[in-house]
């Protein structure tokens, strides 16, 4: 009785180039894979590996238990299987997008969102909007399906909400620098005002509870986000919306621990988060309005939208 035929995929180590191949045992397989991916006969026999792990696949038993559409890597004769990590070396041959941590993958990732919601604009963090706006135009627009001068208007548009976010950064720096002088300007006067009223007074200590108190609170932020928080100047700016409910949810008493801060300081940066969250979800939710009135009532498409976005 014939064997039944087993679904498999084969390649060569030096390409990304895949074939569909269906054989009924290993010796079936290596005839057809040295045919289909033209392996000369002089450099035959070809020895099949796993593609994930570089397993030798010689055993026929073996073979017959392998699931079906396992991906196999040919390699001539002499040829051996090269040195790679598990997470390095296979990530190219992965076609599930969402397996691929890879940063030269993230753009689509990304891109992903923008053609599901381009509201997604306003919850991205800086980092992912550079990303975006670095991608080759022809490639985005591959990705999107859309023409490149459209993808061009897009990431015009992304560079532009980087820019806002930089320069509502740079306002808050100087709003905090003329406080902090005003502050400063304040304190002076205070103590030139006691100096002529009082000056042998003795000033009242007064114990915060801040530098004596043991507490056992942890943060469950993770190290890069308190690294954007403490070292970024207006650092909910910095972060991803997930990024800023995570701080948001935080226990103020551990952030200001985490941090090296006072709790007072800390909750400034939880009010300061609290309302760049609050401002980007009232525009996700004023885009959507905009959209449910909007002709039809449907979601505006993403070609249409780039097209009104070049006519404004």
């Amino acid at each position: 009785m014939a064997r039944p035929l087993k679904r498999c995929v084969v390649l060569r180590s030096d390409g990304r180039q895949q074939h569909g191949v269906a054989a009924s045992c290993l010796r079936e397989l290596r005839h057809k894979a040295s045919g289909i991916l033209a392996i000369d006969k002089d450099r035959e026999p070809i020895t099949l590996v796993l593609a994930e792990d570089g397993t030798i696949v010689d055993d026929e038993d073996y073979f017959l238990c392998l699931p079906p559409d396992t991906k196999f890597v040919a390699l001539a004769k002499n040829e051996k299987w090269p040195s790679r990590s598990s997470d390095s070396g296979t990530t190219w041959l992965s076609e599930s997008m969402d397996e691929v941590d890879s940063a030269a993958e993230k753009w689509k990732q990304l891109a992903r969102q923008l053609k599901d919601d381009l509201s997604n604009i306003i919850l991205m963090s800086e980092e992912d909007l550079q990303v975006l706006i670095d991608v080759p135009c022809s490639d985005l627009a591959e990705e999107l399906a859309q023409r490149q001068t459209k993808i061009q208007v897009l990431q015009d548009t992304l560079q532009q909400v980087l820019d806002r976010r930089e320069e509502e950064r740079q306002s808050r720096q100087l709003l905090e620098l003329y406080l902090k002088a005003l502050k400063n300007e304040d304190s002076l006067l205070s103590k030139v005002a006691e100096s002529e009223t009082v000056p042998r007074k003795e000033m009242d200590v007064v114990d915060t509870g801040t530098s004596s108190t043991s507490t056992s609170a942890k943060t469950v932020l993770s190290h890069k986000i308190l690294t954007a928080l403490k070292e970024k100047p207006a650092p909910e700016l910095c972060l991803d919306s997930q990024d800023l409910e995570l701080v948001l949810k935080e226990d103020t008493q551990a952030l200001a621990l985490a941090l090296r801060w006072d709790k007072q300081k800390a909750e400034a940066l939880q009010q300061a988060c609290d309302q760049e969250l609050s401002k980007r979800l009232q525009q996700v939710q004023t885009l959507h309005s905009l959209r449910s009135t909007s002709k039809g009532k449907k979601t505006l498409p993403l070609g249409d939208w780039v097209s009104s976005k070049r006519k404004k």
